[in-house]
């Protein structure tokens, strides 16, 4: 892989569809996690019971919405662009699965924070020969996503289950059988199915929150990755002179 002099060049990193869906993920979110722990603790002085609850189930089709409809539309467009069906695999695996390269990276980070390493190694690759990025993820950000991916989904259905144990979709009792599945396991810790959901569902909101944590105020606490906090929630823009982009001109073939 060539580098080339870093520029001047803007390019486009996010677009609005790419902002939109993490500025709705990151509202739900907070939203959920606030209402969550409201319903559960009763902070009536913040907010009333029914409150709580109105605003958290507004909530839970916006989040999936955001996860389940317009990220997949994010990455199969992208993909289209870069190459039809081989595009959409090349930037899935190159920008959401952790890979060889990624652990490389990752392990310069560490040696660099333990000061092993001087050079903090850049995790932003744009090729200016195709006109789009091969990764722009931080390494820990995709081992995140795979994590939080699985959480929302457990999640998802351990709160179908606190809702309503009766609850069904045309005709089928998803809530019935989830109550089943959850029976085989919460006897380990000396529960019954709902009571296992609850506590499932209580542990993964502390997860979300942990999460956010890492991902807003740890990764991202240095002047080298403050600029995506404004691409991502602004204009989308970023500016290829980072210290932590690297550039190429390499022609796929």
């Amino acid at each position: 892989m060539s580098n080339v002099q870093k520029t001047k060049l803007v390019v486009e990193r996010y677009n609005w569809v790419e902002r939109w869906t993490h500025t709705f993920h990151a509202i739900a979110m907070l939203v959920l996690i606030f209402t969550g722990l409201a319903i559960y603790f009763g902070w009536g002085q913040l907010i009333s019971y029914h409150n709580a609850r109105l605003l958290h189930m507004f909530m839970v089709p916006v989040l999936l919405a955001t996860n389940w409809i317009l990220v997949p539309y994010g990455i199969l467009s992208h993909g289209w662009q870069e190459g039809g069906v081989k595009g959409i695999v090349k930037h899935f695996y190159y920008n959401y699965l952790f890979n060889i390269e990624d652990y490389r990276r990752l392990k310069g980070m560490v040696l660099n924070f333990f000061g092993r390493q001087k050079e903090y190694p850049p995790y932003t690759v744009y090729n200016k020969a195709t006109g789009h990025y091969k990764t722009k993820l931080h390494p820990l950000f995709k081992i995140f996503i795979v994590v939080e991916g699985m959480a929302i989904f457990l999640i998802v259905i351990t709160g179908i289950v606190i809702y309503a144990v009766d609850w069904s979709f045309i005709g089928i009792p998803i809530a019935e059988w989830l109550l089943i599945i959850f029976g085989w396991i919460s006897p380990i810790l000396n529960m019954n199915g709902l009571q296992f959901a609850r506590w499932l569902h209580l542990a993964l909101t502390y997860f979300f929150i942990a999460e956010l944590i890492c991902h807003a105020f740890i990764l991202q606490f240095s002047s080298k990755n403050f600029m995506y906090w404004r691409s991502i929630f602004v204009d989308g823009k970023e500016y290829l002179d980072s210290p932590i982009v690297q550039v190429t001109d390499e022609e796929e073939h």
